[in-house]
């Protein structure tokens, strides 16, 4: 890995590390049903004009069913679960939870897909239970009113990030650009018929509107560019190390911008969290996150 690679590397983890401090300083305020929707809309406005800039058509009569399947699972569930978490939990622990989507996904195919675990995967998992265990019995966030049901929206936005994987490796091949710009579109579309219902109007502070803007525009738009160019360069295999720093920077911003303590239970859960991560998803070791099987 180059040193360009490195720093947009470190420049995605901090970004997508951003996105729980966002979310975090405008889901009191938004409501879940309302950022999320914004999230997604403005995500979606600003990849348009860059495809609009490079000419990157959508081809929605070929490809809206899988707009729409990929846009629910990798997106407008996941920002609502989320959205509703931010609500309660903090930052850091926001961070934290998502980092789990690597381990439900390996839990997705050994018992949907009846594909066998790796040893080291199956300690992934076992070690990902426990350290969610660490964060839950021992953070005093996790005490307060509500925590227990956003935690459990964090996780199942994390579930939602993991079946969205094993769609994507099945789904027909898209440009990467075209799949972004084409779900956030979905997402905007499947979350609107909710807001009638859930959102209630509101003036947003200059903090809260920044925070839409950052989230909507930086974390799932530039982000996305950003990725995508990673892929490019190194691989997708060297990419996936950005989940193992994305809670370092969720837990910083975390810490330095809403003053959030970082206490022994975040500092521990966490890192047995990314190290069950690691050893789901193979990082390290060449035998990966599946036993292969002999043909026949």
């Amino acid at each position: 890995m180059n040193i360009a690679s490195l720093i947009r590397l470190l420049a995605l983890a901090a970004i997508w590390g951003a996105s729980f401090l966002f979310m975090r300083i405008a889901a009191p305020a938004l409501g879940p049903v309302l950022l999320a929707e914004l999230r997604a809309g403005v995500a979606a406005l600003f990849l348009a004009a860059v495809a609009f800039a490079l000419r990157r058509p959508l081809d929605l009569r070929r490809h809206w069913k899988h707009y729409l399947v990929l846009g629910a699972l990798n997106s407008a569930l996941p920002f609502l679960l989320f959205s509703y978490a931010a609500q309660t939990l903090s930052a850091s622990l926001l961070s934290i939870v998502n980092a789990t989507a690597p381990i439900w996904s390996a839990l997705v195919g050994a018992l949907w897909l009846r594909r066998s675990l790796s040893g080291a995967a199956a300690a992934g998992l076992a070690l990902g239970v426990v350290g969610v265990a660490v964060l839950v019995g021992f953070d005093p966030a996790t005490l307060q009113p509500g925590a227990a049901a956003a935690i459990a929206a964090g996780l199942g936005a994390a579930f939602f990030y993991g079946i969205a994987t094993h769609y994507a490796r099945s789904a027909p091949a898209i440009e990467p650009l075209a799949n972004a710009h084409g779900s956030m579109w979905a997402a905007t579309l499947l979350i609107a018929p909710t807001l009638p219902a859930f959102a209630h109007p509101v003036v947003p502070s200059l903090p809260v509107a920044l925070a839409v803007l950052g989230i909507g525009v930086v974390c799932s738009g530039v982000a996305y560019l950003l990725y995508f160019r990673l892929i490019a360069d190194i691989g997708a295999a060297p990419a996936l190390t950005v989940t193992f720093l994305i809670p370092v920077f969720g837990v910083l911003w975390g810490h330095l911008v809403l003053g959030e303590p970082v206490g022994w239970s975040t500092l521990i859960g966490g890192a047995i969290v990314v190290g069950g991560t690691a050893l789901v998803t193979g990082f390290g070791s060449p035998g990966g996150l599946w036993r292969r099987r002999e043909a026949g």
